[in-house]
């Protein structure tokens, strides 16, 4: 059986990816990321990006379901490319104050206890 991701990312690749006019307007016009698929059907569906032509479908409600189930899988992967930047940086010395600066977070306190959660809930 399909994992929902890999089904969700058929049916947008299908739906909004399948021609070469439409691929064009991908980052990687030959495969189409979990990441990328979330933003077109955001862009088409919210209409800041263009359909390629009139037989292109609108985005429905399914499409919507399968970018947002693509959403957990993108976030575990900032969730881990975060936490390799935060141990790469205090590696090379910076302090926790600057890791919550650059972080966008209100004190080093802060960016420790984001550090911890992210660690606690990364399966390694």
């Amino acid at each position: 059986m399909a994992r929902p991701e890999h089904t969700a990312l058929f049916r947008i690749q299908e739906r909004y990816a399948a021609t070469g006019a439409a691929r064009a307007r991908l980052v990687n016009p030959h495969m189409l990321s979990p990441g990328e698929a979330v933003r077109l059907v955001g862009g088409l569906g919210g209409g800041s990006l263009a359909y390629t032509d009139d037989a292109e479908p609108q985005v429905q409600e399914a499409d919507l379901l399968a970018a947002l189930s693509l959403l957990p899988g993108l976030r575990a992967e900032l969730d881990d490319l975060e936490v390799g930047l935060q141990v790469m940086a205090r590696g090379e010395g910076a302090t926790w104050s600057q890791i919550a600066e650059a972080a966008g977070l209100d004190s080093a306190d802060d960016a420790q206890r984001r550090h911890e959660r992210l660690t606690r809930r990364s399966p390694d």
